[in-house]
């Protein structure tokens, strides 16, 4: 029987982290960054806290967050071993590194479920 690895998991988690990135972390940052702050768009607060406190969003904050910190996990984890050469200690970089991906996905999860 063959070894079964979890590798083809955390490259599928670290694919879908860099697309979600990829496309609504510009839209985030440029709308509570730049558009609200300066005052380019003001956004009734009822309305605002309608959308935050709805579960459908909760859902879809916390998909992005835990994606997005699988995503630094791999990266992080691969440019630690292969551009620093530190692959003599391969583990416990992957330890440290998803599993600060997991104390943060539980962060996310603790914060979205107490809004």
């Amino acid at each position: 029987m063959t070894k079964r690895r979890i590798e083809p998991i955390l490259w599928l988690l670290f694919s879908a982290g860099g697309v979600m990135a990829a496309v609504f972390l510009p839209i985030l940052v440029v709308l509570f960054g730049l558009a609200i702050p300066l005052g380019w768009v003001q956004p009734d607060y009822n309305h605002l806290h309608a959308v935050v406190t709805h579960w459908f969003t909760r859902l879809v904050v916390l998909g992005l967050v835990v994606l997005m910190l699988f995503h630094w996990a791999h990266r992080f984890n691969y440019a630690l071993r292969d551009g620093l050469q530190l692959a003599r200690i391969e583990t416990p970089i992957a330890v440290l590194s998803y599993g600060a991906a997991l104390l943060g996905s539980a962060a996310a999860l603790l914060v979205v479920a107490t809004l």
